[in-house]
């Protein structure tokens, strides 16, 4: 890898999540930003102007055919993801696609063998997994610091109004809080227990669209217990907690995490205090950068086959829930 090189990064889209990627990715070693593409000029010009951005698109295929485009970053709602990041890979360009990467498990099959037929990286921004934090936390575990682990705990959850017509709320657009906020406790069991459940259960209420507004699942593994909520109704605690025979450790906003703590019983033995310059997604830049320049097709981190675990588990919820 030429660590003098960089990822030349183009945005599809100029929402919210977008503007993070935008701070952020100065603060990203192997990546910069050169384009942006919008549905209007005018907010592809706006959102550009902003962030100092030498390219501003109307339209997305001018992203994904662009010849200064290494790689795109989709920050769209998750029913366009399929299309867009299909259409990207296929002009030759790698992915990097907001969470949920598809909203079935069969567009995300699709996804995945389509950058294989072009050579591609593909990527969820599951940004949590790629945290010094979260990767601290884990070197615990795999080191033996907490024993085997027997529960995760976590929750994730603010108060989302119903506005007619909003995305998150609406079913034709893939609203509810599972694929918004429950994919990331779906995430974090994964990430430290590494198994399928073999057993769930789920309470949930629904919000007069139809959607789910408040979940909770217990899962049960072949050697441990998840126990996760997410919701539109509430704040929740919005903490981890990875629970082993010996200790626990205890990981506050996990999802966005800067601190953990070690725990044996009652004491605090270790913690870790991250620094950062961003808020937290330089680090994934910087992991998918470094895999681009690297000619791998997916993170190690964050592999392709754990989108597509977490995919069956969404359908999984929402089919069961769908008969209740």
């Amino acid at each position: 890898m030429d660590v003098h090189k960089k990822v030349r990064w183009g945005v599809l889209g100029a929402g919210r999540i977008a503007h993070t990627f935008c701070q952020d990715i100065s603060h990203a070693k192997y990546a910069e930003l050169i384009a942006v593409a919008a549905r209007k000029i005018d907010s592809a010009t706006s959102f550009a102007n902003a962030y100092q951005i030498p390219i501003a698109l109307e339209g997305y295929q001018a992203l994904y055919t662009h010849a200064e485009v290494d790689a795109v970053y989709i920050a769209t709602p998750h029913t366009l993801h399929f299309e867009q990041a299909k259409a990207a890979l296929s002009a030759g360009k790698h992915v990097l696609c907001e969470k949920p990467i598809t909203v079935n498990p069969e567009q995300c099959q699709q996804l995945i063998k389509i950058a294989a037929e072009n050579n591609c990286f593909l990527m969820e921004g599951m940004w949590t997994y790629f945290l010094p934090t979260i990767i601290q936390a884990k070197k615990w575990v795999d080191s033996g610091r907490i024993g085997a682990i027997v529960h995760v705990k976590a929750d994730f959850g603010y108060p989302v109004k119903l506005v007619e017509g909003d995305r998150m709320y609406n079913p034709a657009l893939a609203g509810g809080c599972l694929l918004d906020m429950g994919i990331y406790t779906l995430a974090i069991a994964q990430h430290f227990i590494g198994q399928q459940p073999v057993h769930s259960q789920y309470r949930h209420r629904r919000a007069k669209t139809g959607v789910e507004d408040d979940l909770t699942i217990l899962a049960q593994y072949r050697d441990a217990t998840a126990t996760l909520a997410c919701s539109f109704r509430a704040k929740l605690q919005n903490s981890a907690y990875i629970i082993g025979e010996k200790g626990y450790i205890d990981i506050a906003n996990f999802w966005r995490a800067d601190h953990c703590a070690l725990y044996v019983i009652d004491d605090k033995v270790d913690e870790f205090n991250e620094q950062r310059s961003g808020s937290g997604f330089e680090f994934q830049i910087d992991a998918a950068s470094k895999s681009i320049l690297a000619d791998q097709q997916e993170a190690a981190l964050m592999p392709l086959s754990t989108s597509l675990i977490l995919q069956y588990q969404m359908q999984d919820i929402l089919q069961a829930i769908a008969n209740t």
